[in-house]
């Protein structure tokens, strides 16, 4: 099972919205066949699995990480192909909450009299699929934070030079984490301030994540790299609504463009390739909630945030993170005025302080890097 496991962790960014699945055949003790579920809309990994496999199957074993299902979609029933290959006992690491699922995998395997076994290293794999568990059970993303400061919790100096506050050791890991993640999100300051990409920009062959900017009153330029590029990596502008008719720009984007280009600012940015995402309004910014409930409807399953303290803090005030990853680099620049993480009002009392629970903690060639889960506040 730890083998299938494995096996499962290499289709980390290209299942969205599936889960990372794996799995193995033994005989007689030996494994002839494994596979994992490539790519989103192709064959899972049980089927993979049997497909490729050029020994007998008829008596062996099988180890999946998650239930078989029993449903036709994109692809065929996995318990189909389980029954056809003469399959003795299957091994299961944990069962699929999808409604459509949910233990009728498991009774189809038994009623064709395959034996069945639940729960086989059922904590890492539930780990390893935490982002389908809470998808599949509330269609919303699941988000992590990452933050980078100083050792004295600055995220930029105070003239607002921010590069680089981390080594290049843990720019890479950021990289690797975008590459797993369906999207990643900022907000307008960011982009107005440092211009990103938001790609993955990694050596060899990697998904690219959707580019996701919170832009409640569409200040974004035509001219950044975001709305450049947006034919080439897919980019989405959440708002708040806009009548299309009297949408107006900011004082420097009016400077920059003539009277007819000011008219159906809107068309025009959609004709550059980027997506307009209109959310409920609150208090003149786009709804966090809204927002996570319509990015989960277009199946977004995951969301890496890498915005600056104004959206960590909306976010947070949310309830919407599930995660932080914090890289806090041994240098210290002061400043009073300099930005921090998490801006909003913030707390009144420590007690009300957000709680990070299962605690790891790496150090990165120098930096340090936090990583824990959001308790819950029920």
């Amino acid at each position: 099972m730890r083998r299938a496991i494995e096996l499962a962790k290499k289709g980390g960014g290209y299942v969205h919205p599936n889960p990372l699945v794996g799995c193995v055949v033994v005989k007689d003790g030996e494994i002839i066949a494994e596979g994992y579920h490539e790519k989103y809309g192709e064959y899972h990994a049980e089927r993979n699995t049997l497909l490729r496999c050029k020994s007998e199957t008829k008596g062996a074993s099988l180890y999946v990480t998650l239930e078989p299902c029993c449903h036709y979609g994109k692809t065929p029933p996995c318990t189909e192909i389980i029954i056809e290959k003469g399959i003795k006992k299957v091994f299961v690491g944990i069962l699929d909450p999808n409604p459509l699922v949910a233990g009728k995998g498991v009774k189809i395997l038994q009623d064709a009299g395959i034996e069945v076994e639940v729960g086989l290293c059922e904590d890492e794999i539930s780990e390893l699929n935490e982002v389908f568990l809470k998808y599949i059970t509330t269609k919303r993303p699941y988000v992590i934070m990452k933050t980078a400061m100083t050792l004295d919790g600055k995220i930029a100096a105070h003239t607002g030079d921010s590069k680089w506050v981390t080594n290049e050791e843990s720019r890479k890991l950021v990289h690797d984490l975008r590459s797993e993640m369906a999207g990643v999100i900022v907000g307008i300051g960011t982009v107005l301030a440092d211009d990103p990409m938001l790609n993955v920009r990694l050596n060899g062959e990697h998904h690219q994540p959707i580019r996701i900017v919170v832009d409640s009153n569409l200040m974004i330029p035509i001219d950044s790299q975001l709305v450049k590029t947006a034919k080439e990596y897919r980019t989405i502008v959440a708002c708040c609504h806009f009548d299309r008719s009297e949408a107006e720009r900011s004082e420097v984007e009016k400077s920059s463009c003539n009277d007819n280009e000011q008219k159906g600012f809107l068309d025009k940015l959609e004709m550059t390739g980027v997506e307009i995402l209109e959310c409920q309004s609150n208090n003149d910014h786009v709804d966090i909630n809204d927002l996570m409930t319509k990015l989960g409807s277009m199946g977004i399953d995951s969301l890496l945030l890498e915005g600056g303290g104004t959206l960590n803090a909306a976010f947070l005030e949310a309830g919407c993170v599930d995660e932080v990853w914090a890289f806090v680099a041994p240098k210290i620049i002061g400043g009073e005025g300099a930005k921090t993480p998490v801006a909003g009002k913030g707390i009144e009392k420590m007690n009300d302080a957000i709680q990070l629970q299962n605690i790891d903690i790496q150090n990165i060639n120098g930096d340090i890097l936090i990583k824990g889960k959001i308790c819950s506040r029920e």
